[in-house]
C-alpha cells in the first residue's frame, strides 16, 4: 500500500475541513446516494456521479484499488416510480409496469455515467433487494422507543419519532422546534411531532407492497406496505459497509431531510454516535444562469446532451461534460452553460493523447485533490503539464497519469470528431462569406476560432485554383 499523503476534506457535519483518517486503511468505505429510477438522469444528477468518482479514484490511488469499497445505491421503490409506471404502461399489471420503468431507467443511468468516464462502483444495491433488512431495522427502532405505529388518512404507518433523538437536526443545523415535516407526506394529526417521518407505509390494494409484521407495545401489527425513502439508504449502507463507515456523499439538496433522517435511523438502530465519520456534499447546479426546471424549458438529461442536438445545437462528448463539471470546485454552485462546455472542449483538444502506462500522477495534481478535491487547481496543474508534454516523454507520461486520476483519460476520438465537425462547419461558412466578399463576418469567424486555439491556414487547390482552408490546434 502506498504511503498516504494528507487528505483533508470539508465535513458538512462539523462545517470544517478536517484530516481524513479511515476507520480501516485496508478497507476505506464510501457511500453515495444514487438515482431514483423513475426518469432519465438530468445534468444535475451527473455532478455527484462525477465528483464522487474523482474521490473514488483518489482513494484508490492513495490506499490501493483493492482497499476501497464504493457503494452507490439504486432506489427502485418509490411513489414517483409507481406514477410513471401507470402513465407509461397503463395496460400492464402495475408490478410489471414498474419493472419495465426501473429496468429501462437504471440501464440508461449506467450508460450515461459510463459515458461521463465514471468507474463502476464496488456495489450498486437496489432497495427492493433489502426489504427484509428494512423491516428488521424498523422493528429495532420500535423496540428502542424511536418509532411507533400510527393510523393516518392513507392507512397505517410506522413513523420515526424525532424527539426520541437528542441531537436530531445537527447535520442540517436545524432546531427541532423549527422543523417542518421531513417526509414525503403532509403533516397530520396522527404524528406525535410534525417532523416525524415515515419508515413504512401501507399500500393501497392496487399498489406494490410487502407483508411486514411489527410489534409495538406488545401488539403485533401486520402492514402490507412499502418502505419510506430514508430507511432504504440506512439499511443498504449498513449491509455493504457496516454500521459506521468512512464517508457519506451526495448533493447539497439531500442534507435535509434525507441525510438527516438517515443519521437518525442508523444511530438509533445501531446505538452508534455517528453513521459516517465524514459527510461530503456537492453544490447546486444552474443551467445558463437559471435554476433548472421543466417549466423554464431548461431541464436537460445526460442522455440528451450526449445523444441529441438540444443543448447548444449539438451533441457533447462525455469527456467534455466531465471536464466542464470539474472546472468548478465541487462545493461551489455551478453554472452549466454552452460557453463552459466550449471552454472544456477547447482545453481537451489541446491536451496530449495516449495511455499513461506505469507512470505516477504529478505530485501537484495529487496534492490539489487531497485538499478537499480541489479539481480547479488540479486542472490548472494538468494544463501546465500539457504545455510541457511535448518536450519529453517523461513529462508526457506524467500528464497522462494525472489526467487518468481525474478520469480524463478517455479515448480522444469522440472529442476530436465533435470538435472537427464544428470547426469544419465554421470553415465552410467562412468560405461562403469570402466568396461573397463579406470580409468582416469572415474575419469574425477566424477570430472566434483563434480565441479557442484553432489556427486557420488558407491556400489554393492546385488543380482548380479554388480557395481552401486547413486548420490545427495550437497549445
Amino acid at each position: 500500500m502506498p504511503t498516504s499523503p494528507a487528505l483533508r476534506f470539508h465535513d458538512t457535519l462539523t462545517r470544517s475541513k478536517k484530516v481524513f483518517e479511515p476507520i480501516d486503511a485496508g478497507n476505506v468505505r464510501l457511500y453515495v446516494c444514487g438515482p431514483t429510477v423513475y426518469d432519465y438522469a438530468h445534468i444535475g444528477n451527473a455532478r455527484p456521479a462525477i465528483v464522487f468518482d474523482v474521490l473514488f479514484r483518489l482513494l484508490r490511488h492513495v490506499y490501493g484499488a483493492s482497499h476501497v469499497t464504493y457503494v452507490r445505491n439504486i432506489t427502485d421503490v418509490d411513489d414517483k416510480i409507481n406514477a410513471r409506471a401507470r402513465r407509461d404502461f397503463p395496460d400492464l399489471d402495475l408490478n410489471a409496469a414498474i419493472a419495465r420503468v426501473t429496468e429501462k431507467t437504471a440501464a440508461q443511468y449506467f450508460s450515461d455515467v459510463a459515458a461521463l468516464g465514471c468507474l463502476e462502483p464496488t456495489a450498486q444495491p437496489r432497495a427492493t433487494a433489502h426489504i427484509d433488512g428494512m423491516v428488521a431495522m424498523i422493528q429495532k427502532l420500535i423496540e428502542g422507543g424511536h418509532a411507533y405505529v400510527a393510523s393516518g388518512r392513507e392507512g397505517r404507518e410506522v413513523l420515526f419519532s424525532v424527539t426520541a433523538m437528542a441531537d436530531y437536526g445537527r447535520l442540517s443545523n436545524r432546531k427541532l422546534e423549527d422543523q417542518q415535516a421531513g417526509a414525503r407526506i403532509a403533516v397530520e394529526a396522527h404524528k406525535r411531532h410534525p417532523g416525524d417521518f415515515v419508515l413504512w407505509k401501507e399500500s393501497h390494494p392496487d399498489e406494490p407492497g410487502w407483508q411486514a409484521t411489527f410489534r409495538d407495545s406488545g401488539d403485533a401489527v401486520t402492514i402490507h406496505g412499502r418502505p419510506g425513502w430514508h430507511i432504504e439508504c440506512s439499511v443498504m449502507s449498513a449491509a455493504h459497509l457496516g454500521e459506521t463507515f468512512d464517508i457519506h456523499g451526495g448533493g447539497l439538496d439531500l442534507i435535509f431531510p434525507h441525510h438527516e433522517n438517515e443519521i437518525a435511523q442508523s444511530c438509533c438502530a445501531h446505538g452508534t454516535p455517528v453513521m459516517a465519520n465524514l459527510w461530503m456534499h456537492n453544490g447546486f447546479l444552474q443551467v445558463e444562469g437559471q435554476k433548472m426546471s421543466k417549466s423554464l424549458g431548461n431541464f436537460v438529461t445526460i442522455a440528451e446532451l450526449l445523444e441529441t442536438e438540444r443543448f447548444g445545437g449539438r451533441r457533447w462528448p462525455g469527456p467534455v461534460l466531465r471536464l466542464a463539471m470539474l472546472m468548478t470546485h465541487y462545493r461551489e454552485p455551478i453554472d452549466f452553460s454552452v460557453k463552459r462546455l466550449e471552454e472544456a472542449e477547447n482545453l481537451l483538444a489541446k491536451w496530449p493523447r495516449g495511455a499513461a502506462g506505469d507512470a505516477a500522477p504529478d505530485a501537484a495534481v495529487v496534492d490539489a485533490l487531497c485538499d478537499d478535491l480541489n479539481s480547479v487547481a488540479a486542472i490548472q496543474h494538468l494544463h501546465a503539464l500539457a504545455l510541457k508534454a511535448h518536450e519529453n516523454e517523461t513529462a508526457r507520461q506524467s500528464f497522462l497519469a494525472s489526467a487518468a486520476l481525474l478520469g480524463l483519460d478517455r479515448p480522444a476520438a469522440e472529442i476530436d470528431a465533435a470538435l472537427a465537425q464544428e470547426v469544419e462547419a465554421a470553415i465552410a461558412r467562412r468560405l461562403e462569406l469570402l466568396a461573397a466578399k463579406n470580409w468582416s463576418e469572415a474575419d469574425s469567424i477566424r477570430d472566434a476560432l483563434a480565441e479557442r486555439g484553432i489556427r486557420l491556414k488558407d491556400g489554393k487547390d492546385p488543380e482548380s485554383g479554388a480557395r481552401t482552408t486547413s486548420w490545427d490546434v495550437k497549445l
